[in-house]
């Protein structure tokens, strides 16, 4: 690492992966490997996506995520 950790930076490689997950297209693969294929990516989109949404605090060299995991309110 060429500074300090922060923690705002990690989270907003998180949501750009998540981006670019969302963005890329589907190869050209048939049958299992293509089902197979969507759904690791939808699985990468879910754990990028939940790390992009945390609140990320640094304490004495502890990273702490908090994810709200709970459904919006009505």
């Amino acid at each position: 690492m060429s500074g300090p950790f922060d923690p705002g930076e990690m989270i907003a490689r998180f949501r750009e992966r998540a981006d670019a997950v969302r963005r890329r297209g589907i190869p050209p693969v048939e049958g299992p490997e293509r089902q197979r294929f969507v759904e690791a990516a939808q699985l990468d989109f879910q754990d990028f996506a939940m790390v992009g949404d945390a609140e990320a605090t640094l304490e004495d060299g502890i990273l702490h995520l908090r994810i709200d995991l709970r459904p919006p309110s009505a």
